[in-house]
């Protein structure tokens, strides 16, 4: 589990990186649900809120660029 500070606290390059590691990591549990595999179901859960919540963190990080220009 990512805490919101430890989000604030990654360069903008590793937000991203993050991001796309999380929706690599999302595609493939999805594949082992479908098929049955997917020892640990919460894993599903955190993994979509981890995205969420970087994502909301890059779009607070990129609003407040746009407001400081």
């Amino acid at each position: 589990m990512m805490k919101p500070d430890e989000i604030r606290d990654m360069s903008a390059e590793e937000r991203i990186r993050r991001a796309d590691d999380l929706k690599e990591e999302l595609f493939n549990l999805r594949f082992q649900h479908g098929i049955g595999q997917l020892e640990n179901p919460q894993k599903l859960k955190q993994t979509k809120r981890d995205m969420a919540r970087i994502k909301t963190i890059i779009r607070e990080s990129e609003s407040e660029a746009e407001a400081e220009e």
